[in-house]
């Protein structure tokens, strides 16, 4: 883990969309500890210009990530790639914007690994137009693991009221099962159980959701909660982990929520993010676990629709930022 007195790093997302508008709200308001972004000083510039802000607050370049005083007036930007075209429209996808994403990403990384950034938080960035841009990946979490070359990686997303830990990710729900193993299925029992205790519970409670309906009701839906899913828990159980299941899916989360359980794993990418995204994406937060380095996120993506009409929230973002200090 990054020195304690190394900044918090927030990487800029897609340009185009309301990343930079967020991250001007979230310096406007203040940071009780010191940030730098990686990201573009003009695209910043220009949405400090159009929130009505440039009385009060102000782009400082830095070439290196090195602790300043925290406050309010300066967002200082770290950009080691190149400059993006002063005429880029927010709301238009454009795959350069995609391009510079991933970039400021990449750096964010490298710093971290070598020990200049206290965490990361990544404002949103979009699939498509990083992916036109020449970065072919199915969103953050890839990069993240394959960049700082972890292994057993999972994305777990957090509000106040829930925590969920996905099995699998980004991929086709028709490949979802043959992903679903003894020992995916144990690793992300083993990454929810440490990313709890690293949130500060001593004992946590691990639900594992079931793949199939009614957690397959004793075979009759699919043999995976019997033959693979109930194996993990019992193995993580004899590993000294508090885990139960294969509880059905349409009431884990509910469970969870009123207070029986301190995280869910879920099979799958939708199970587990509507039930969190429901209960609102302002407060939401999606953390990166098992990396070597803590990486939180917004929970919401590039939303281009509103980008650039200055109503865009940056709760989220907030609560990433915070929750990279609790983390840390």
């Amino acid at each position: 883990m990054a020195p304690p007195r190394q900044p918090i790093g927030i990487t800029m997302g897609d340009a185009a969309g309301i990343g930079p508008e967020i991250i001007v709200k979230l310096f406007e308001g203040g940071l009780p500890y010191p940030a730098v972004v990686y990201g573009d000083a003009g695209v910043l510039d220009a949405a400090i210009a159009r929130l009505g802000m440039a009385d009060h607050l102000r782009v400082q370049l830095v070439s290196e990530p090195d602790v300043a005083a925290a406050g309010h007036g300066a967002i200082r930007v770290l950009n080691r790639w190149q400059a993006l075209p002063p005429d880029l429209q927010p709301g238009i996808p454009d795959p350069l914007a995609g391009r510079a994403a991933y970039e400021f990403l990449c750096y964010a990384i490298d710093d971290a690994l070598a020990g200049k950034l206290r965490a990361i938080v990544t404002a949103p960035l979009n699939k498509k137009t990083m992916q036109a841009g020449g970065a072919d990946y199915p969103g953050h979490t890839e990069i993240l693991a394959e960049r700082s070359g972890t292994q057993h990686y999972a994305m777990m997303l957090a509000n106040q009221e829930l925590r969920v830990i996905l099995v699998t990710i980004h991929v086709a729900l028709r490949q979802v099962s043959e992903l679903i193993t003894v020992d995916n299925e144990l690793q992300t029992i083993r990454l929810a159980h440490d990313a709890c205790r690293r949130a500060g519970i001593q004992a946590p409670r691990v639900a594992v959701a079931g793949l199939n309906p009614h957690a397959g009701e004793d075979g009759r839906f699919g043999r995976e909660d019997i033959d693979v899913i109930a194996p993990a828990i019992q193995q993580a159980r004899a590993e000294g982990i508090d885990a139960s299941g294969p509880w059905p899916g349409d009431t884990v989360f509910m469970r969870a929520r009123r207070g029986e359980f301190d995280i869910v794993v879920a099979q799958y990418h939708d199970q587990g993010l509507i039930p969190v995204k429901y209960l609102g994406v302002d407060e939401g937060v999606n953390v990166t676990v098992g990396l070597p380095f803590v990486r939180t996120s917004v929970d919401h993506g590039t939303a281009f629709d509103i980008a650039g009409q200055g109503i865009a929230d940056p709760g989220s973002l907030r609560a990433a930022y915070e929750l990279a200090l609790d983390m840390t």
